[in-house]
């Protein structure tokens, strides 16, 4: 789980507020939903709630939660399914479960540092669903955190929260104000920073054995900026055999760390799904 020590107080999210009236967010909080989101707030010690609404009392995100270990810090309420339509918008699938929490505290670099694995690094990706679903590929894969531009960065919403899939309770999300001075502190820290984009090498995961990697990526259609690029180590691609020229750049992301992944793949590894009987 995300444990701060020190870092700093969390923003105020300028996030849309739900639909509903009953549904306005107060300053530092927000709400999220969807079965896999509430489960993993639910099971985060770092998370402040404040309401909890539930269409049934056994609901699959409460039981998920308790599954995990986690005691339910918050009285849940039994509401219809119109109300949280009401509450959160017609659009919002939230399957039944929504909570209200605070905004998690923001980590300083150094403190997720000491987290093991690569970093990611993202120059003004700003979509909420490619950065929910850039942190679900850095849960799978092991990532250490994902470092963002403040001002270019999307809030903590349940949108972000329903993208990542559960992966915004478990991976550590540092702003920084510049993207240039946090590449320079990755390099002091030990990380080998590599920036995906065209013009240079092919990205080798097994290359880089015995370095930790920082992976640093732009946003689709601009890619990186001439500052961020020329601040990495190296400039690298993904071998695209295909017609299409470029991914999205959660599709990069994903990619990019399964490569970096293969470095510190065991031998014997199997994927849970093909795992034979012992």
């Amino acid at each position: 789980m995300r444990t701060p020590r020190s870092g700093r107080p969390p923003r105020r999210s300028r996030g849309a507020s739900p639909a509903g009236r009953e549904g306005a967010v107060p300053a530092g909080a927000c709400w999220l939903f969807g079965t896999h989101a509430v489960a993993a707030a639910l099971a985060n010690p770092n998370r402040v709630f404040q309401r909890l609404l539930v269409t049934e009392p056994e609901h699959p995100a409460l039981l998920a939660a308790k599954e995990a270990g986690a005691v339910i810090r918050i009285e849940p309420e039994i509401v219809q399914r119109a109300r949280l339509d009401d509450m959160l918008g017609e659009d919002a699938v939230h399957q039944g479960v929504a909570v209200l929490v605070k905004a998690l505290p923001n980590l300083t670099l150094e403190e997720a540092l000491e987290r093991p694995g690569p970093v990611l690094v993202l120059d003004q990706v700003t979509d909420p669903r490619n950065v929910g679903a850039i942190l679900r590929s850095a849960a799978a894969f092991g990532a250490a955190c994902l470092v963002v531009q403040d001002r270019n960065a999307p809030e903590e919403t349940a949108v972000l929260a329903k993208a990542a899939s559960g992966a915004l309770e478990t991976v550590p999300m540092v702003r920084e104000v510049n993207l240039s001075r946090a590449i320079e502190a990755l390099q002091k820290g030990g990380c080998w920073t590599v920036g995906l984009d065209a013009g240079g090498g092919l990205l080798d995961g097994p290359s880089f054995k015995g370095r930790r990697v920082a992976l640093v990526l732009g946003a689709e259609g601009k890619g990186l900026r001439r500052l961020t690029r020329e601040s990495c180590d190296e400039i690298a691609g993904l071998y695209m055999p295909g017609e299409m020229e470029s991914l999205n750049v959660s599709v990069a992301a994903a990619v990019g760390l399964y490569e970096l992944a293969r470095e510190r793949m065991p031998s014997t590894y199997q994927p849970p799904a093909t795992k034979k009987p012992t």
